[in-house]
């Protein structure tokens, strides 16, 4: 953090003990974090939904699609087992809130952060000026690491037990999501000079794009590493074969359930009622979104916008075009 919070005292207002003690699902050291941070957790929040929306977007053709199975947990009970899926909820959530801490610093939002302060690239051109007001990856990624962590780190589980498994499994794939992000933030310009001559660039250190950042850890999601516990409390692969993985890669130690039926232990909502793709032989097709049980084959109508015209000046028209398509729902 930009200051040890103890060598500031006038952050610890009293005033906020209330808002960070109604927030469900912290623990007692990200409560008190709240307390000294209490305007960085409207972009905890914004981090946490962006997160949401990227896990929904990611899995939405897959049989686990990101939903919730009750109210009190964003990702639903996947959450208590060790599975891959819940290895890509918690570096997508991390993920989540080193973009929103970050961006938020360059907008001025809050009061212990600004504009990145990132050393020049070395490979940018001479005649290039460095120092637009950059997005502060450095800033996100530390608050990140000390809140996010937080939860993990105030635990002390005996050496060894699958409880110590289930944290070094969280804590990694907490700093997988972390780096994600800072891996994928580059170098932006903007060019300046007489009727766009871009006889100068101004350049600055901006975040990719969050599809981006979902994206790699999808990937990472897809090669995770199943790990075991050993006795002297670290995490080993499960098979020797593998290479280690680093701190970009998901890391697991539980087997995903194949999310067919409703499992409220697993999280699993079951495939019932699921949209499939009757032509696809993927993940969203028919025979495997069904998992064999088959499926029932209904009519929809959907309108779309059609035939559409640029008015000269400066506006579309479109007409209204409505089709009849086939859509399969798994039994």
């Amino acid at each position: 953090l930009a200051m040890n919070p103890i060598q500031r005292p006038e952050m610890y207002i009293i005033g906020a003990q209330p808002v960070c003690s109604q927030l469900p699902g912290l623990s007692p050291g990200q409560r008190k974090l709240c307390q000294l941070y209490q305007e960085h957790m409207v972009f905890i929040g914004e981090g946490a939904r962006s997160a949401i929306k990227e896990c929904q977007y990611q899995f939405r053709q897959r049989r686990w699609n990101c939903s919730t199975v009750d109210n009190t947990s964003v990702f639903g009970r996947v959450m208590k087992i060790g599975s891959r899926e819940t290895a890509f909820t918690y570096a997508v959530s991390a993920a989540g809130v080193v973009n929103a801490i970050s961006r938020a610093c360059r907008e001025g939002e809050l009061s212990s952060c600004g504009c990145s302060r990132a050393a020049r690239p070395r490979d940018l051109p001479r005649d290039w000026l460095w120092g637009g007001c950059g997005d502060n990856v450095d800033y996100g990624y530390r608050f990140a690491k000390e809140f996010v962590d937080a939860k993990e780190r105030e635990k002390n589980y005996a050496r060894g037990s699958e409880e110590q498994a289930r944290m070094l499994m969280n804590l990694q794939n907490n700093e997988a999501g972390r780096r994600a992000v800072y891996k994928l933030a580059d170098v932006a310009c903007k060019c300046h000079g007489v009727s766009g001559s871009c006889s100068l660039k101004t350049c600055w250190l901006q975040l990719a794009d969050f599809r981006k950042v979902g994206d790699l850890l999808k990937e990472k999601y897809d090669s995770a590493a199943a790990m075991r516990i050993s006795r002297k409390g670290k995490l080993e692969l499960v098979n020797n074969r593998f290479n280690m993985p680093t701190q970009e890669d998901l890391v697991y130690v539980d087997p995903s359930p194949d999310y067919c039926l409703p499992n409220e232990t697993t999280g699993s909502l079951g495939t019932q009622g699921r949209l499939c793709n009757k032509s696809s032989e993927g993940m969203d097709g028919c025979e495997l979104m069904c998992c064999g049980r088959g499926y029932d084959q209904f009519k929809s109508v959907q309108v779309e916008r059609c035939h559409c015209k640029f008015h000269w000046c400066c506006y579309v028209k479109c007409k209204k075009c409505t089709e009849i398509v086939d859509q399969y729902v798994c039994k």
